[in-house]
């Protein structure tokens, strides 16, 4: 498959049409909408800008940074669409219709929400075109606005807009497409993009100083944001003089992973002068409960966060520094500690009921295990993680979390009191 291509993404649907099947069923549709689209794309790097998730398509290796955001773009859409279908989906005749009402949803959004983006219905020689053709000129139209070239914090500003589209298209899917509604989320479009310029500067006067790294951030995100000239203008504004917490209003309709996504904006801005200072962790929590979210929210985020550059350091060019890591990495597991010690006796339990970990652990005890051993070792402990609520939602490093640095992770005597039974 060749994004670059025409047909693409017929063949890219019916390559992941397990995928979606797989997310209509009871289990995702069963949590809450929002949860269960964070889990889907906060992993992806989609809400961050960073399309590093390793494709499992045999042409994976081939693509570009934009076929990637191109096919990531296109099927957190359609996820956005599935999360939200009020029913299971029993078989793959009900897939494939659910799919293609899914891409004309995407070209009617498109075309009325962002009509700059809109792709003529016909061909040069009058030939009305599929809504699968329009869609991959859509998303083509899309991902060309998009900032491809420069470090992480270009991209990241520039590109995590993209979020908010998929955010938008999983309420407009619900309405009926009238110019009164196409109106109402054009204009939740540019005043979401504000909101994004208003935490941006409300995080860069948390410690009074606006660093040269945070005012080059307002312009990339200016770059890719759409606002008129107007709006740019007011961003620079509050920008330059700054906004409390108290005056920041923001648009969260009630929306989980609205509020989220300003939160991580939040955490990901005090990171681009390489540390949070104290005034900017006092601002998160202020930020939190501005939206009625908890401090354990704040820990939440933070550890998403730090997660996923740990999980793709080598991938984010610009964090590539040892230093950075070190710290980063030690942060990480100092919290990923608290985190467990507060669930330990859960974590215990279940270690007890696997048979297999018990058996591994108590080898561990008297003998060296062999490689293969501390390989089941690790994902058996990784899964033993996921059962703390926080990790059911948030994704964890697979790459990062290492034998050792699990080992680092478990309460003392954690292994020997999880045997005693």
């Amino acid at each position: 498959m060749n994004p670059r291509s025409s047909g693409w993404l017929n063949e890219y649907l019916q390559f992941r049409q397990g995928l979606f099947q797989d997310i209509t069923a009871e289990g995702l549709t069963s949590a809450h909408p929002d949860f269960s689209l964070y889990r889907v794309i906060q992993p992806t790097g989609l809400m961050y800008g960073q399309p590093v998730v390793s494709f499992d398509h045999a042409d994976a290796a081939t693509w570009n940074t934009k076929d990637r955001l191109k096919v990531l773009l296109a099927e957190s859409l359609i996820s956005s669409s599935l999360l939200f279908h009020d029913k299971s989906v029993k078989n793959p005749e009900e897939i494939s219709a659910l799919l293609m009402r899914t891409v004309d949803s995407i070209n009617g959004f498109y075309t009325h929400v962002f009509p700059e983006m809109a792709a003529p219905t016909k061909t040069i020689f009058g030939r009305k075109k599929s809504p699968m053709e329009l869609a991959e000129q859509i998303l083509e139209r899309r991902v060309n606005r998009l900032e491809l070239k420069g470090g992480f914090w270009v991209r990241f500003f520039n590109n995590s807009l993209l979020f908010l589209d998929i955010f938008i298209f999983g309420q407009w899917i619900h309405t009926n497409a009238d110019k009164i509604v196409s109106d109402f989320f054009s204009y939740e479009r540019d005043e979401l993009r504000t909101s994004v310029a208003k935490v941006m500067a409300a995080a860069a006067h948390a410690n009074h100083n606006i660093e040269f790294e945070e005012r080059k951030l307002l312009e990339h995100f200016l770059q890719g944001a759409g606002l008129s000239p107007e709006q740019k203008e007011e961003c620079r504004e509050i920008f330059e003089k700054g906004l409390s917490i108290e005056e920041l209003q923001l648009p969260t309709n009630n929306s989980w992973i609205l509020k989220k996504y300003f939160l991580e904006i939040a955490i990901l801005t005090f990171w681009a002068d390489r540390q949070v200072e104290a005034s900017e962790m006092e601002l998160l929590h202020r930020l939190a409960n501005s939206i009625s979210f908890s401090p354990e929210d704040v820990d939440n985020s933070i550890l998403a966060v730090e997660g996923f550059v740990l999980e793709h350091w080598k991938e984010l060019d610009e964090l590539q520094e040892k230093k950075d890591y070190e710290e980063v990495s030690k942060q990480y597991v100092e919290r990923m500690a608290g985190m467990a010690t507060k669930h330990k006796g859960k974590l215990m339990q279940e270690v007890r009921r696997w048979n297999e970990l018990v058996a591994l652990l108590t080898k561990a005890r008297s003998s060296e295990l062999n490689e293969s051993e501390k390989g089941m070792l690790r994902e058996m402990l990784v899964e033993v993680l996921r059962k703390i609520p926080t990790f059911v939602i948030v994704s964890l490093p697979q790459r990062f979390l290492t034998l050792p640095i699990l080992m680092q992770i478990l309460p003392k005597n954690f292994i020997a009191e999880s045997l005693e039974a």
